[in-house]
């Protein structure tokens, strides 16, 4: 018997989960409840093997049901569910800052869990922290985790670090990648083929990340490494953006 999933939204996180079960070709009975029309009928365009479900109580009706809701409307998206959730429902919150005690005081789920995916597990090389309540069945648990590694890196933690993993982990992209964009369109401005500008910062890229962390170098050192800098008056500012943005999106984003 398939497993049945439920997800309660069907924006870009659904859709994230929804290509790594393809990639793997996993076999589970899909419900999604998705408001808006458009976005539903784009979903299921891209996923025509999943059931789009004419509520979010009907989606709660899946073994494991995962609210990718952003934290302003998840608890009263919870309190909603709570009559189609029994003692056997599982329930995972993608969010930050919604508690695993507030996810199980509007279900009345003792099988709660929350987890903080990241964008890259749309290839199946997710970096996925994992935080479970303390009755949380170790059976339950297992097979769950059986399921999430089919993302990547599932793993569990304590979870007053998910808000950490958020930033250091699942919004992390988004501080490089327009920048690795922007090298790419001044490489082709250059003279190179854009095949040519992507294989050289895709492998520099590779190659640098391991010089950093696996070479035994310090921070420094390996900054050193390099004596022409082009960015270097811009560093500073750069760091103290980074500094003011990340704190205040941290508060942000903590219970």
């Amino acid at each position: 018997m398939k497993t049945t999933l439920g997800f309660i939204g069907g924006g870009r996180i659904t859709r994230i989960f929804l290509r790594a079960f393809v990639n793997r070709q996993a076999t589970f009975g899909i419900m999604v409840f998705e408001k808006d029309a458009e976005t539903a009928q784009n979903l299921l365009r891209d996923f025509p093997h999943i059931e789009l479900a004419p509520s979010a109580l009907a989606a709660a009706k899946a073994a494991v049901t995962f609210i990718a809701l952003h934290p302003p409307v998840i608890v009263e998206t919870l309190e909603s569910i709570s009559p189609a959730l029994t003692d056997e429902s599982i329930v995972i919150s993608l969010a930050p800052k919604i508690t695993l005690e507030k996810l199980t005081e509007k279900t009345g789920v003792s099988q709660v869990a929350r987890m903080i995916p990241n964008a890259t597990s749309y290839i199946n090389e997710g970096f996925n922290p994992v935080t479970f309540a303390p009755t949380f069945l170790p059976e339950k648990k297992a097979k769950l985790f059986e399921m999430l590694q089919l993302l990547g890196n599932t793993f569990e933690v304590e979870e007053p670090k998910l808000e950490a993993y958020a930033l250091l982990s699942a919004m992390l992209p988004t501080y490089f990648w327009f920048q690795w964009d922007e090298l790419v369109r001044l490489g082709s401005q250059m003279g190179l083929t854009e095949e040519e500008c992507r294989s050289s910062v895709y492998q520099t890229l590779q190659a640098a990340l391991n010089l950093f962390f696996t070479s035994g170098l310090s921070p420094q050192q390996v900054m050193d490494l390099i004596p022409v800098k082009p960015l270097k008056d811009t560093e500073e500012a750069v760091s103290a953006s980074m500094r003011q943005k990340l704190t205040e999106t941290w508060h942000k984003i903590i219970p």
